[in-house]
């Protein structure tokens, strides 16, 4: 291929390409980002209300769902022995807190759920795999953050259903 078909095919790639990522941006059309039961989503119809209420908990705001789900606010008391509310608060969100909160359960971190916790919001806010080889430094924190996170998962399903 000569350099001017190269150059002609990636711009008929770049011209026809641009519309069709456009699109694939909000599918079906839907509310703008903010708007919807699902901020953000690329549903639309029926299916946004049903996604909205277990898809998106664990991204929500954890003072959000806490007010709304006090199954999941007892589950939170159960491991941390604090107020879900005041646990919770500084995470990004609610998933993020519960897979602390079995962390600090399952490895018995020194220092608990609250040097967890301190580790991962706030300034200088580390993941939770940080967190854990900070505070465990003896453990495996990739399997460890994995199995927090798929306990956070069914909690937040058990919860939601």
């Amino acid at each position: 291929m000569n350099r001017s078909t190269l150059t002609f095919v990636a711009a008929l790639a770049l011209a026809f390409g641009v519309p069709a990522f456009a699109q694939r941006s909000h599918p079906g059309g839907g509310p703008p980002p903010g708007h919807g039961a699902a901020s953000g989503s690329s549903m639309s119809g029926s299916h946004e209300t049903a996604a909205t209420t277990h898809a998106d908990m664990s991204h929500a705001s954890p003072s959000d769902v806490l007010s709304h789900n006090t199954a999941i606010a007892g589950k939170i008391k159960t491991l941390t022995g604090q107020d879900a509310q005041s646990a919770c608060g500084g995470f990004k969100n609610l998933g993020q807190c519960v897979a602390a909160a079995h962390v600090a359960k399952n490895l018995n971190i020194p220092g608990g759920f609250d040097a967890l916790k301190a580790k991962m919001t706030g300034t200088g806010a580390m993941s939770l795999g940080k967190a854990i080889e900070a505070l465990a430094p003896s453990v495996n924190s990739k399997s460890e953050t994995k199995k927090a996170n798929k306990q956070a998962s069914d909690d937040l399903k058990e919860t939601n259903s």
